[in-house]
């Protein structure tokens, strides 16, 4: 499709007014099959590293923020350690099934983000679904990255990978933050309760941040920061879909009226005056 032609469908798009759209019905789905395998994926982790510093609490993540033999000494252990090849064993099965989550969440956000612009008709909503998409492909790149460590580390020797490995840690992390941020800022137009979630989900993305500079003391803080809009998100798709399918009216009017919406407002007719004026 050309440019223009894409710019007029979007424009046609925008000028619709807001409806029950089917896209929840998608993002309740991936949000469910995230969150379930999400839970099984955190089990197939290791659970401990060798002597991780306390701040980075899984020790996937610190095998994720690690910039030196050192670094994954302190998550994997010494060869005389007994207990490296069961975290050597467990971080790889993690890291394989990660693909699967990467296409689960990717799925998720994205879908989200379309049926919030669906309802609101906000173009920045229809960019911010894309977002999601580019930080599966970072994450899949910093996968492929830490296999190639991992294999070197298992070896004994060092991996140049490392030294590329910061780059596509931190685009993930903040793009899913940015993906937050939107769903938090669209959720602010749907009612008062919901802008209270979206204004905490937007807030909760600032610990992204810190934990990029200082990964050792606030990485932990990944984990919950990005779940606040996961789980916003979450709520927003069963709301939706409930609107859609039992009351047949989309999530805008869920609430209070949206000020994201285009629609033209009629001005009022003109009240006839009767009489003489008064003059000034």
């Amino acid at each position: 499709m050309p440019i223009g032609g894409l710019r007029h469908w979007i424009e046609t798009r925008r000028a619709r007014p807001s409806a029950p759209t089917r896209l929840w019905y998608w993002t309740l789905a991936f949000g469910i099959a995230t969150w379930l395998f999400g839970l099984h994926l955190g089990q197939v982790f290791p659970q401990t590293g060798h002597d991780i510093a306390p701040g980075y609490g899984a020790p996937v993540l610190a095998f994720e923020f690690a910039g030196s033999q050192a670094d994954l000494e302190a998550v994997f252990g010494f060869f005389t350690d007994p207990g490296q090849v069961r975290r050597l064993a467990a971080m790889r099965a993690g890291n394989e099934q990660d693909y699967i989550y990467m296409l689960l969440y990717a799925g998720f956000l994205a879908s989200g983000c379309l049926a919030l612009w669906r309802e609101f008709r906000a173009r920045w909503l229809l960019a911010a679904a894309a977002l999601p998409v580019v930080a599966a492909l970072c994450d899949a790149c910093e996968n492929w990255l830490l296999f190639d460590i991992q294999t070197a580390f298992t070896a004994g020797d060092y991996s140049p990978a490392m030294a590329s490995l910061p780059y596509p840690v931190a685009a993930k992390f903040l793009l899913l933050a940015l993906t937050n941020v939107a769903i938090g800022a669209a959720a602010t137009q749907v009612g008062r309760w919901w802008a209270l979630f979206g204004t905490v989900a937007i807030l909760a993305a600032i610990p992204t941040v810190m934990a990029i500079i200082t990964p050792a003391a606030f990485a932990w803080a990944l984990i919950p920061s990005a779940a606040g809009g996961w789980l916003l998100l979450l709520a927003l798709a069963t709301a939706g879909s409930w609107q859609a399918a039992a009351c047949k009216r989309p999530l805008a009017g869920f609430g209070f009226a949206s000020p994201l919406s285009r629609e033209p407002r009629v001005a009022e007719p003109a009240r006839p005056v009767f009489g003489r004026r008064r003059r000034s």
